[in-house]
């Protein structure tokens, strides 16, 4: 069975783990086929072990009570010196097993002779004890039974009945030899139906015992099978999974975790708060709350990965089968849908709103050249022509948005870029150069970028930094910083304005979202968008204050 999920490579297909479980030769029906089982296993040594233990015990108490009381001692009372010698050498017969046991010689015979010998044992100490009336023939009651149960019912009878010969042989004996009691037969022969009773318990039991060995080792095997299916399982769904149990122990893990989360190097019972903090704390959050208070927005861990727990018992305290999902992936797959739903409707946009357009634009220029107009029909086309603008300007952007015009990169500096940029921005929108401050914390850095596209990449982030800031001196600060080991320059615009809600940051790049009455809600998702085909990244950094969004660029060679 696997080890871990997460650390198998060149793992075979999943329909061929589950074609190679189905395939095995009647798992349900032949365990002992499917797994065969060793002829002497070690739990047949242990009990003969213990066994051998009570063997010892009774032949020492034998001989204890016998050197105790001699005379007294009712045992022996026919023949103490026999008594004494037979109890001395069935305990060092019983040491002589335990090396036999140790080294593991021929268990079926081994048992058989210790059986044997205690029949044997047995039988001439009652003898030397008066016979039958003595009672010591009840002491093979116990070897009979343990017999039977060591052997699992084998030869258990074969016990019984070499036991009842031997007690009616003696009893034969005392009859002809010391004119003992012939009613004494009847003592004998219930002694000796007691060992088949017993023999035949012990051997019921023991078939009791091996149906469910059996029934454990097939419920084995399917548990086995199982889990490795659930394994392959795991291992190809495309989110991540990490089970974890009440102590918020990681006990099993996909390799899309830790592609997710980080590398756990084929480790398994790593506490989850070593592993990754935010996930522990929302496990806690999650496991505590009983009620199902926590809402889903409250799972994600940050801004890139989400959680989903799934209880694995009836509490939460349990555990949990933790679901971690890429939300980059996620939000990228419904990019590319809002995309593809865009590409289809360009056409008609273009086709049934740019040519009426052009028609109203021109019939309002044609209406400010007449000689005889008031300042309220102006008004009036200034209003035409400021929403024809719009319109325009919106149709421009979702056909530069189907065109996706490729990125020609080049390498510049971009300090002496940006010390352009503002001069030129503030030129056209008509503000303040001092509300501007380039800010470095590295001197001179080159980028890889298109120059067109950075521009309109950085016109979009500071006009919405104007529109929000209080344009007093230093209100929007272009930070430049370069990251050298991940040649990585780093441009953020921040603004002192209020910032972006909390409950509107998710949103920030869908299109068609804004904020501004006379927005298109193109901005942000098109500059996102134009970053992407350069190689760069632009997000928004939450900060106490204001807003600030980030373009990290790739860095020039100079810089790097």
């Amino acid at each position: 069975m696997p080890t871990t999920a997460g650390r198998t490579s060149g793992r075979p297909d999943l329909n061929d783990a589950v074609m190679s479980i189905a395939l095995q030769p009647l798992a349900g029906a032949a365990p002992d086929a499917a797994y065969p089982r060793p002829s002497e296993p070690e739990a047949f040594w242990r009990s003969l072990f213990y066994f051998n233990i009570y063997r010892l015990a009774c032949a020492l108490v034998l001989l204890v009570m016998a050197a105790t009381w001699s005379a007294a001692f009712p045992f022996g009372s026919r023949d103490y010196a026999l008594f004494v010698s037979m109890a001395a050498c069935y305990s060092l017969f019983s040491l002589a097993c335990f090396v036999l046991i140790r080294i593991r010689w021929r268990f079926d015979l081994q048992l058989s002779i210790q059986i044997a010998t205690d029949v044997v044992a047995i039988g001439v100490l009652t003898y030397a004890s008066n016979g039958i009336s003595s009672g010591l023939g009840l002491l093979l009651l116990t070897s009979l039974a343990a017999a039977g149960l060591v052997a699992r019912g084998r030869l258990t009878l074969f016990y019984a009945a070499l036991a009842s010969i031997v007690m009616l042989l003696e009893q034969t004996y005392e009859v002809l030899r010391f004119d003992a009691p012939v009613p004494q037969f009847a003592q004998a022969g219930l002694l000796a139906a007691a060992y088949f009773a017993i023999a035949w318990l012990a051997h019921t039991l023991a078939k009791y015992a091996v149906a469910s060995e059996e029934l454990a080792a097939q419920r084995e095997i399917d548990l086995e099978n199982m889990a490795q299916v659930s394994e392959h399982v795991i291992h190809d769904m495309q989110d991540g999974v990490l089970v974890v149990d009440g102590a918020g122990v990681i006990r099993q893990f996909n390799t899309r975790a830790e592609r997710i989360l980080g590398p756990l190097w084929g480790r398994r019972d790593v506490p989850l708060q070593q592993y990754s903090a935010p996930l522990a704390r929302r496990f806690t959050a999650w496991s505590e709350d009983e009620q199902g208070n926590v809402t889903a927005s409250e799972m994600t861990v940050n801004g890139a990965v989400g959680a989903r727990f799934v209880p694995v018992g009836r509490r939460r305290s349990a555990g949990a089968v933790i679901f971690v999902e890429d939300l980059t992936r996620i939000h990228a797959e419904a990019r590319q849908m809002k995309l593809a739903a865009l590409g289809r409707l360009t056409a008609n946009i273009a086709h049934e709103i740019r040519n009426p357009l052009g028609a109203i634009s021109h019939a309002a220029e044609l209406l400010q050249e007449e000689p005889a107009l008031n300042d309220t029909v102006r008004r009036l086309i200034t209003i035409i022509q400021d929403n024809s603008h719009r319109l325009d300007r919106m149709v421009e952007d979702v056909l530069r948005l189907r065109r996706g015009d490729s990125a020609h990169r080049e390498t510049f500096d971009v300090v002496d870029y940006l010390k352009t940029f503002v001069e030129q921005f503030c030129e056209i929108e008509k503000i303040r150069a001092d509300i501007f401050r380039i800010e470095l914390t590295a001197k001179n850095p080159e980028v890889s970028f298109d120059r067109s596209h950075l521009n309109q990449v950085m016109w979009n982030l500071c006009r919405n930094a104007i529109r929000h800031s209080r344009r007093e001196h230093g209100s929007v600060r272009i930070l430049v910083a370069f990251d050298a080991r991940d040649a990585i320059v780093k441009l953020d615009v921040i603004d002192d304005g209020p910032g972006v809600p909390a409950a509107l940051r998710a949103q920030l790049f869908e299109p068609f979202f804004t904020t501004a009455a006379r927005g298109t809600g193109l901005g942000l998702y098109i500059a996102r968008e134009v970053c992407e085909a350069n190689g760069a990244k632009l997000d928004y950094i939450e900060t106490e204050r204001g807003a600030q969004f980030r373009v990290l660029c790739r860095a020039g060679p100079r810089a790097s």
